[in-house]
């Protein structure tokens, strides 16, 4: 079978392979600001201005001023009161987690992401919405009261969004520190916001703290946390924020220029997801509303894409031994006619592959 695990090209909207193109619909770059010309030109503007990369720590006494204004711009655009950045999500897992499980009971969603483990795998079966009642109950009969939950916003494989208003029935005297992690959702469901509903949250006894990857949609090699000042400054504290190198600086000037072009990338990225919802709504896809993914557990889709020069990601779920689990990824780099192109396939053979 083709390989196409040693590419030397930008996996932007087309692969070119041994003389063939294929059509690309996979990985995680929904707004395809990794192939956008005009972001490129941005980031090139932004290597001239303030270097390649940062070699001092954020603890150093010469500093570059781009990350204090980064972390103020993404605090008010995503509606927090401060950020923390770092240079990638799993970092910034990391740092949230560690930094705030102290002295806490610690209660891990189903299928929530390494980088916001402690330490080995937290064995959590089950539906999200049965693992999320579950823990409210458990929370208001405990005798302990200060409680960490970590969980991911979204199921980006299956898809599935995940509801988290149920902890607002959590006891007013048990005192909830939610660590979500948006990293296939921020900015993506929603323009300039995260992709859960947390209006219902905002209660006394329930903190909220946000961390996301900004490698997935908004282009940019980095990792984010959200959060109220006094949590965020916990985090600055943290060795893991003090002795990590920062997120290229070019990246971020790209990040604080290119509001324009994301907006357009965003409109064009949820034009394309509606259009093959539109087309493939007679198919078994799993799909859920704005979020530009498409999945299958039809062991045949890959190969048969393939024939038709359209590589999709294609990878074993949950465990190296389960059944393939294929990934339709729209892109804002997608044209009209790829869309059309692929959901013709999609519907026209869908008794064979779906």
């Amino acid at each position: 079978m083709t390989s196409f695990r040693n590419l030397q090209q930008t996996t932007g909207r087309i692969i070119s392979l041994d003389g063939t193109d294929y059509h690309f619909f996979g990985g995680t770059a929904y707004l395809g600001l990794l192939d956008n010309p005009d972001y490129i030109e941005l980031y090139k503007k932004g290597i001239d201005l303030i270097g390649l990369n940062n070699g001092t720590s954020r603890t150093n006494n010469v500093q570059l001023g781009i990350y204090q204004e980064a972390e103020s711009h993404l605090a008010g655009r995503f509606g927090f009161e401060a950020a923390a950045l770092l240079s990638s999500g799993y970092l910034a897992g990391q740092v949230a987690v560690r930094a705030l499980a102290k002295e806490k009971t610690v209660l891990y969603a189903p299928g929530s992401h390494p980088a916001l483990w402690l330490d080995e795998t937290p064995l959590v079966e089950g539906s999200f919405d049965e693992w999320a009642k579950a823990t409210v109950e458990f929370i208001n009969d405990a005798e302990h009261d200060d409680v960490l939950v970590i969980s991911n916003c979204i199921d980006n494989l299956t898809p599935l969004h995940f509801d988290f208003s149920v902890f607002r029935e959590i006891k007013p005297d048990k005192k909830v520190l939610l660590i979500l992690d948006d990293s296939h959702g921020i900015g993506i469901l929603k323009k300039n916001q995260v992709s859960a509903d947390l209006s219902a949250l905002k209660l006394d006894n329930i903190e909220i703290l946000v961390l996301a990857s900004l490698a997935k949609g908004l282009g940019t090699d980095a990792g984010v946390v959200f959060g109220s000042k006094g949590t965020v400054e916990k985090i600055k504290k943290h060795p893991i924020f003090n002795g990590a190198s920062p997120t290229a600086p070019a990246a971020l000037y790209a990040l604080l220029h290119g509001q324009d072009i994301y907006e357009k990338a965003f409109e064009r990225m949820q034009s394309n997801t509606s259009l093959l919802a539109s087309i493939t709504r007679e198919t078994s896809l799993n799909h859920i509303e704005k979020f530009p993914v498409f999945s299958s557990t039809q062991p045949l889709l890959y190969k048969h894409l393939l024939q038709k020069n359209i590589v999709i990601s294609s990878f074993p779920y949950p465990l190296a031994t389960s059944p393939l689990l294929n990934r339709v990824v729209v892109s804002a780099l997608h044209s009209e006619a790829d869309i059309r192109h692929i959901g013709e396939i999609l519907c026209s053979e869908s008794s064979l592959i779906l």
